[in-house]
């Protein structure tokens, strides 16, 4: 499946879009032995999804079983042997999600998820840093995005952005990026609050897309499924507040934790990189 997608700096982000508008969960105090055995008993390995073919949640059983002893090894060699000295602190900048949760694409990629709303002013300001990551990053790297649900409105949007998603896997929707701008900025600049299905399908009528190519698609079974996905791994993996970044299905961070946007870019970065290493 074809991953998509999915200002000024603020020095320090304190807040984010929450459901309840209450600070983000405590980190995990696991001890490091019970979250090495917790790594080895739940890392999924996942099957990838073709392009034609709706989003589905790639769950833990279906993970093909390791030799037990190269299981072990390789864990040892990643937690004891890296000679890396890492800048960013687990508990501090990110959290640990114990078990493993599952991700949206197959085990060729590592996979970077940004759970986010179109109605989060703090999604838009990320919204710049995310797609300039986006177009630099390395290319073993999956970025994913998850439409979080919390209300209503919330569940209009998300419905909104995978019409949006399968409208460019057919090509019937060319400029993704532009898109989700004017999506940000209808919202956000405009006051433009996007509440009804009319609204938004002048939102994509005016980029060409047909009213026809429009209605069948926002009312078509791969979105249906796709709205079933968000809330599933929505719940698995506790959101809260948005944005948040999930890492593979295991790390968790924010602005907030990571200290600022850049950090943030840098936290993602490093947290990559540690599973480039398993």
């Amino acid at each position: 499946m074809k991953k998509h997608y999915w200002i000024i700096a603020l020095a320090f982000l304190a807040t984010a879009c929450s459901n309840e508008d209450t600070s983000q969960a405590p980190a995990e105090n696991a001890a490091v032995v019970e979250e090495q055995a917790a790594e080895a008993a739940t890392d999924i390995v996942e099957s990838s999804v073709p392009d034609t073919e709706s989003l589905v949640v790639v769950e833990e059983s279906a993970a093909e079983a390791e030799p037990e002893n190269q299981t072990i090894v390789l864990a040892q060699a990643n937690d004891v042997a890296s000679p890396r000295n890492w800048q960013f602190k687990e508990g501090e900048h990110y959290t640990r999600m114990v078990p493993t949760q599952p991700t949206v694409g197959g085990a060729d990629k590592i996979e970077v998820a940004e759970v986010f709303m179109y109605g989060c002013p703090h999604c838009y300001d990320l919204e710049a840093y995310i797609n300039q990551w986006a177009e630099n990053k390395d290319p073993n790297v999956r970025l994913v995005r998850i439409p979080a649900i919390f209300n209503q409105l919330a569940q209009m949007h998300a419905q909104l952005y995978y019409t949006e998603y399968y409208l460019v896997q057919s090509g019937k929707l060319q400029d993704e990026v532009g898109f989700r701008n004017m999506v940000f900025e209808e919202f956000h600049r405009r006051n433009n609050r996007l509440a009804s299905e009319t609204a938004i399908m002048r939102l994509f009528t005016r980029v060409g897309v047909s009213e026809d190519d429009f209605k069948r698609t926002w009312a078509s079974f791969e979105v249906n499924q796709a709205l079933r996905l968000s809330q599933d791994l929505t719940r698995r993996y506790g959101i809260d507040s948005v944005p948040m970044i999930i890492v593979n299905g295991k790390y968790r961070t924010q602005a907030a934790s990571a200290g600022s946007y850049p950090k943030l870019i840098e936290v993602i970065d490093e947290l990559t990189v540690r599973e480039g290493l398993r």
